[in-house]
């Protein structure tokens, strides 16, 4: 009866589990639904920005989009790291890790790389191996433009300044509640046409000049690229974290059936023993 107890106080402890896994897939579906339409809305005015930016910029000197796009050696590198502040999301964590860690062994292997984290779990492991200047746990907060602007802002003055060379994110891209896509993109300095391919219809009055204009949209741009990106990695988190916990949910209910199983057995064989030995007990008074 000693292990029909254990058993039971197993079963009992899975269904709680089952609960609890169930419980958090559902309040991550109801905060999913929110950050996807966030993101799908923002894409299209971030992809015409970018659109606008480039055809713009590809019609000017070299020279004409300011200090952010002039080009150096590079030499220091800085890593923008978006993750998660909380667990229990699957492998979205760890893919945007193995990602900056594959990043650095084939770009940068030779080069200064400090990292930039947005996220407590991706800091606390990168750490460990490399340098965090800064780590911005508490934009999930409140996460709205103006507190990512400001984040922008000082990414800006950091490359203006000639801290780093090169900035670059790394985040993960929703594309559904099952698929994260880890991306790296790069922030500073504005990424040329490739190609010089320039969209032929620019049949456009500029009020005030071309120049004006660019310098006034790439801080804008700039920092519409990182709320997207963060926007994007804070879909996908939610999005791995219900399909996580929808897949706990499942193994545990597989669990607590064979658990039952196992239960019903030991059951039965304990109650066909006890009559075997009532049933002899009876034979051998009878004699």
């Amino acid at each position: 009866m000693a292990n029909l107890k254990e058993i039971r106080n197993r079963i009992t402890s899975i269904k709680s589990t089952m609960q609890i896994t169930s419980a958090m897939k559902m309040v991550s579906a109801a905060k999913l639904k929110k950050a996807q339409d966030a993101i799908v809305a923002m894409r299209p005015y971030s992809s015409k920005l970018t659109e606008l930016l480039q055809n713009l910029s590809a019609t000017l000197d070299s020279d004409s989009g300011g200090d952010y796009s002039v080009q150096r050696e590079v030499n220091k590198v800085l890593l923008v790291v978006v993750t998660s502040n909380r667990g229990l999301c699957g492998g979205f964590n760890s893919s945007i890790t193995k990602t900056v860690t594959r990043t650095i062994a084939e770009k940068y292997a030779d080069k200064q790389v400090d990292l930039f984290a947005i996220g407590k779990k991706g800091g606390d492991v990168l750490s460990k191996t490399r340098k965090v200047v800064e780590n911005r746990n508490d934009i999930y907060d409140d996460l709205n433009f103006d507190n990512v602007a400001e984040i922008a802002e000082h990414l800006m003055d950091l490359y203006v300044s000639g801290s780093y060379d090169k900035i670059e994110l790394v985040y993960n891209q929703f594309k559904n509640a099952a698929t994260q896509l880890p991306q790296v993109e790069q922030f500073l300095p504005i990424k040329p046409i490739e190609g010089g391919d320039v969209n032929a219809n620019s049949d456009y009055i500029f009020e005030p000049t071309k120049e004006e204009i660019v310098l006034a949209l790439i801080p804008k741009s700039l920092k519409t690229q990182l709320y997207k990106a963060i926007r994007d990695s804070f879909a996908s988190e939610h999005g791995a974290r219900m399909t996580a916990m929808h897949k706990a949910t499942d193994n545990a209910k597989d669990l607590r059936d064979d658990l039952l199983l196992t239960y019903n057995k030991a059951r039965q064989a304990a109650i066909t023993n006890e009559i075997l030995e009532i049933v002899g007990g009876a034979e051998a008074l009878k004699n």
